[in-house]
């Protein structure tokens, strides 16, 4: 079984993708800022690791993954503040990218959002701006790696019961851009279980398509 390392652990996704993934019989750690949320990564049979990525450098990012099979990013600064979103979402993100590879870490597992590009068309003036800038860099550094990256791109999230079905773009013009947080969860599972999902962006709403099957068909 697998050993990997989640970046951004107490996150609500990070939360329940950790249960997911030890009753498949792989080993999580959790990274995590707060020492206060350790009991909850435990509770979700995860091994906290308390480091702060805002700050942490690459030496220190590449440490906490030596020996793990895979990185899965899915953290970020909350929005609100540009600068610390660009410090997290874009700078600590490439750091971890790039400390991966020093590692001998191969397999990245980036969680991203539907319409990550660098084109995305959210205007300066929209607070969304620098989350989308942050993200379309980071998305882009990590496409540049020797990494095996696969970067999803959930739409909109909701608190919905998972269904354990997506569909995935390109999608119709009626569509209803949402999906589960348990559905991003499963797809964390799903993407790092799927060999032919490497070198691929996914983007996805909740649907009517087996989560695996819909993987493999990416």
């Amino acid at each position: 079984m697998a050993d990997y390392l989640i970046i951004g652990g107490h996150g609500k996704v990070a939360l329940l993708a950790t249960p997911l993934l030890t009753q498949a019989g792989h080993t999580v750690t959790s990274v995590i800022r707060n020492p206060d949320h350790a009991a909850e990564v435990e509770a979700a049979g995860g091994t906290p690791l308390v480091l702060d990525i805002e700050q942490a450098t690459q030496d220190d990012l590449a440490s906490a993954l030596r020996g793990k099979d895979a990185v899965i990013w899915s953290a970020g600064a909350g929005g609100g503040n540009p600068d610390r979103t660009y410090a997290v979402d874009r700078d600590a993100a490439i750091r971890s990218m790039d400390a991966a590879e020093q590692a001998g870490v191969r397999r990245y597992v980036m969680v991203s959002y539907f319409g990550a590009r660098p084109d995305h068309g959210v205007p300066e003036s929209d607070g969304f701006y620098a989350y989308a800038q942050a993200k379309a860099a980071a998305d882009t550094h990590l496409r540049g790696t020797s990494l095996e990256w696969t970067i999803l791109g959930p739409s909109a999230l909701t608190v919905e019961e998972p269904s354990g079905k997506i569909d995935i773009a390109p999608l119709p013009s009626d569509a209803t851009m949402e999906v589960s947080r348990g559905n991003v969860a499963r797809t964390i599972v799903a993407a790092l279980e799927e060999p032919s999902t490497v070198a691929k962006t996914i983007e996805y709403i909740d649907g009517s398509t087996d989560i695996a099957e819909a993987m493999r068909e990416a």
